[in-house]
């Protein structure tokens, strides 16, 4: 009987330890936030290959935004492409020993342009903060994990 619950107390912490550390990557979907006026913008969705983090718009949630909206601004490979199936988060790597993605660039679609990226799982990876910056210029935004 000892046995017994020591292997399921076991399996039950080993499960809970593994989902918690799962989280702490931005791995997942997400919805972005305004860091101006606090209103959901978007739906993202953030995958993982060879190490290396990218992420693709999947809705628009702002009321006033069209749908078919495209990236008129952007100057490379995403002028005048589709917002939504339009990959803004670019080339980023954990850091070894760290929960911190960085080294890769996030666009903003409205202005077209393309900030150094920064992403940080908190709140044990309910929420992800995500910041760009060009030069000593940058906006921290916090996004929100879509269960």
């Amino acid at each position: 009987m000892k046995r017994t619950l020591f292997i399921i107390t076991g399996i039950l912490l080993s499960s809970f330890f593994s989902q918690a550390f799962a989280q702490m990557t931005p791995v997942g979907t997400w919805r972005s936030i305004d860091d101006k006026t606090g209103e959901p913008r978007s739906e993202v969705v953030i995958t993982e290959t060879n190490g290396v983090v990218s992420g693709k718009v999947v809705k628009i949630l702002r009321k006033e935004a069209k749908q078919d909206a495209v990236c008129d601004q952007c100057s490379d490979d995403r002028k005048n492409q589709k917002i939504i199936g339009m990959e803004i988060i670019r080339n980023a790597k954990k850091v070894e020993g760290k929960e911190v993605w960085e080294g890769g660039k996030i666009l903003s679609p409205d202005e077209g342009k393309e900030y150094t990226l920064k992403l940080t799982p908190i709140e044990g990876g309910k929420k992800l903060e995500v910041k760009g910056s060009i030069l000593f210029i940058g906006r921290t935004q916090t996004w929100i994990r879509v269960q």
